[in-house]
């Protein structure tokens, strides 16, 4: 991954990862911040915890959100969590 084709410098250029708490979202926001962006995690809740588990395949509630920021955590960048369940 050495060119996404932006035209600042990584220093100077904010990346908005959606992060799901899975591992393509997670490795996409750690090679962005190793390579120098400036980049902020974020995390659609959609379901509330409950629901989540009743729903097959459902993402982005309880534990997802909890690996994402514990991802955010590790490789130093922000994270955040929209609430979207409605």
């Amino acid at each position: 991954m050495d060119a996404l084709d932006i035209p600042k410098p990584p220093g100077k250029t904010r990346i908005v990862v959606a992060m799901s708490g899975g591992v393509d979202s997670s490795v996409t926001a750690a090679l962005l911040a190793e390579q120098g962006y400036d980049v902020v995690g974020i995390t659609l809740q959609l379901y509330d915890t409950g629901a989540a588990v009743h729903k097959k395949g459902a993402c982005c509630a309880g534990q997802d959100i909890y690996d994402a920021r514990t991802v955010a955590d590790s490789i130093g960048i922000p994270h955040y969590v929209l609430n979207y369940e409605k």
